[in-house]
């Protein structure tokens, strides 16, 4: 989806303008209605998702996290909520330049999406940071996934990017809590975030619950 959102637009303007041609022929909606639900789909994807990695967008990925919020309510389920941040991007960039830097978000994107469950939600939500909602997994679980997918970068040929280019990502995690919001729950992902890097990189730290006199509004 990256290499091809750049081309999306065009192809729409395209679409639509074959679209309208054939109907002031006198198509019939039966042959028009395939090429504008084509259209239809390929827009959505724009608006859905992040145009670099193809990972959702911060919209997005705030809007499953609020339906998984509902979702556990109704249900009782427990489900956690991570935030990435891949360590030490500025300086890749300044080492390896733009286009490998770009590289770099693309291939965490398209290996922590082939790692993850199809229940699960990845999206890209800062410059250098991703968030992943994880439906019906406790903290432990959790916690067991994004080891693995630790696992699934270090085996990652970066050198093919660029030569000396290593990656890792600190994690802050926390699970849904009676009354929660997805602010919250952001707020509390990247406090241990936050939490995780003063320690290192590569580093992982949780949050179960708001911790007294805990602000959301303090965390930017």
């Amino acid at each position: 989806m990256p290499s091809k959102a750049k081309h999306v637009v065009p192809f729409a303007q395209q679409q639509l303008t074959q679209a309208i041609s054939q109907l002031k022929q006198g198509a019939s909606h039966d042959e028009v209605l395939p090429m504008l639900e084509t259209v239809l789909a390929q827009l959505q994807i724009l608006t859905t998702h992040d145009h670099l990695t193809g990972a959702l967008n911060r919209r997005s990925l705030i809007a499953r996290l609020d339906a998984e919020l509902t979702r556990s309510l109704r249900t009782g389920h427990t489900f956690t909520f991570a935030v990435i941040s891949i360590d030490h991007l500025p300086e890749i960039m300044d080492q390896h330049g733009q286009d490998a830097t770009k590289r770099v978000l693309q291939v965490v994107t398209q290996e922590a999406s082939a790692m993850l469950r199809t229940l699960d939600s990845f999206g890209r939500i800062a410059a250098t940071d991703f968030a992943i909602v994880m439906p019906t997994t406790w903290l432990d679980q959790s916690l067991k996934a994004i080891h693995r997918m630790k696992e699934r970068f270090t085996a990652v040929e970066w050198n093919d990017i660029s030569h000396g280019i290593k990656i890792s990502f600190s994690t802050g995690l926390t699970a849904n809590a009676p009354g929660d919001s997805s602010e919250r729950m952001l707020a509390r992902a990247s406090a241990a975030l936050a939490q995780a890097r003063s320690t290192g990189p590569g580093n992982i730290a949780q949050v179960e619950t708001d911790l007294p006199g805990f602000d959301p509004a303090a965390i930017s």
